[in-house]
């Protein structure tokens, strides 16, 4: 009867220590911290704005990628977070391009980049050992979000109001496809 016990236990920790919600920095809600910290931050760099796009929207050249996000919710909790990942990821490098035109403070991009790095690199901490492809599709829509709109628009500041805005969505959506794991379980 005691081994039993002794199985049972040992089971459960085994199962809840391959499970991407035994990761604290989640469960302790540090990303949903860090997830407030970054959208204040694109709000702010809003608020420092001078660009002009009432009418303009990314949309017109490259269209979000609902899809994705509603495969990504089907997925295994680790998908999910391999995912969350690599969008945190994609907005780094995005945001590492030429802004000099954008009207936003230095330090407020730099804060931005460091905070969505940290949720990345902490959340890469809560997937298993084993790689996660890099989703292609994602990728490229990323890059297309570069080339088709910073680049066309000659990085410009009305250029990075648009990716902002369309950031601004992606962050959101992140942060709800990691808090559905939370009432998931």
């Amino acid at each position: 009867m005691l081994n039993r016990i002794f199985f049972v236990c040992l089971s459960l920790s085994l199962y809840s220590a391959g499970s991407s919600l035994s990761c604290r920095w989640i469960m302790d809600h540090k990303f949903r911290q860090h997830s407030e910290n970054s959208l204040a931050l694109l709000d702010t760099m809003a608020n420092n704005s001078t660009n002009t796009t009432e009418d303009a929207e990314v949309e017109d050249t490259v269209a979000f990628p609902n899809l994705l996000y509603r495969q990504a919710s089907k997925a295994s909790a680790e998908d999910q977070l391999a995912f969350t990942v690599q969008i945190l990821n994609e907005t780094a490098a995005l945001f590492e391009e030429d802004h000099s035109s954008a009207s936003w403070e230095e330090n407020t991009v730099e804060d931005f980049v460091n905070v969505v790095t940290q949720q990345a690199d902490n959340l890469r901490s809560c997937i298993g050992s084993h790689g996660h492809k890099t989703n292609k599709k994602l990728q490229m829509y990323f890059m297309k979000l570069s080339s088709h709109v910073l680049k066309k628009m000659g990085h410009s500041a009305e250029a990075w109001e648009l990716i902002r805005k369309e950031i601004k969505t992606h962050l959101m959506r992140a942060d709800q496809l990691v808090s559905s794991l939370l009432t998931t379980n």
